[in-house]
């Protein structure tokens, strides 16, 4: 498989978890199906569209259907399975879903953003966590929940980290990009999954007072 391969696949399996956590996050609030399906697509290409239009570039979703369709398509699968799951499975598999799917895409977008060599070298961590994050928090708001970056919650530290390393990498060590792609995501979905686990926190002093 190439690189391209691999990429494509990856983001076709980003896209189907963020549908997935739209599912997850509506449940038992009366949504119905073509509802589920327009939270699905909205949380799977939210960030990318707005990471696109800050670029002045073509939105990705437009040149490739692919993502839309597949937001769709799993939505209408997790809608229909997700009777099959207690909330509280529910929620837990909403939380590393969408830790995944944060971590590919934030990555992903670091690597096109440093491609066009916009705003070397903040810009391309910027709208990395900006890609991450955009899609959950218009599902959140949407769904008049509270949204993760509101809260104690790890959630766009260890995005700030893969992704300034690998915006390092990309800068000093441009041959092992596929690694770093990798290993990033990788690295992303581990700090993630670890405080979703041990129900890490962010240290009280570091939050705002009023």
């Amino acid at each position: 498989m190439t690189l391209s391969e691999a990429n494509f696949w990856m983001g076709m399996a980003a896209t189907a978890a963020f549908a997935i956590t739209a599912v997850a996050a509506v449940k038992n609030r009366g949504v119905d199906l073509f509802g589920i399906v327009v939270f699905g697509i909205i949380t799977a290409v939210g960030g990318g569209t707005i990471r696109d239009v800050i670029l002045q570039v073509p939105v990705f979703w437009a040149q490739d259907q692919s993502y839309i369709w597949m937001a769709a398509g799993a939505s209408i699968v997790a809608f229909f399975g997700r009777s099959y799951l207690t909330e509280g499975q529910t929620y837990a598999a909403m939380l590393y879903l969408d830790g995944f799917g944060a971590a590919f895409f934030a990555i992903h977008a670091v690597d096109k953003v440093w491609k066009l060599g916009f705003g070397l070298p903040v810009a391309p961590v910027i709208l990395g966590i900006i890609t991450a994050i955009g899609g959950g928090l218009m599902r959140d708001v949407l769904a008049g929940r509270p949204t993760f970056l509101m809260s104690r919650e790890l959630y766009a530290v260890p995005l700030l980290f893969a992704c300034s390393l690998f915006a390092f990498i990309l800068a000093y060590a441009p041959e092992h990009r596929f690694a770093g792609i990798v290993g990033c995501v990788g690295l992303s979905f581990f700090l993630r999954a670890a405080a979703i686990r041990w129900g890490l926190r962010m240290p009280r002093w570091l939050l705002s007072k009023t």
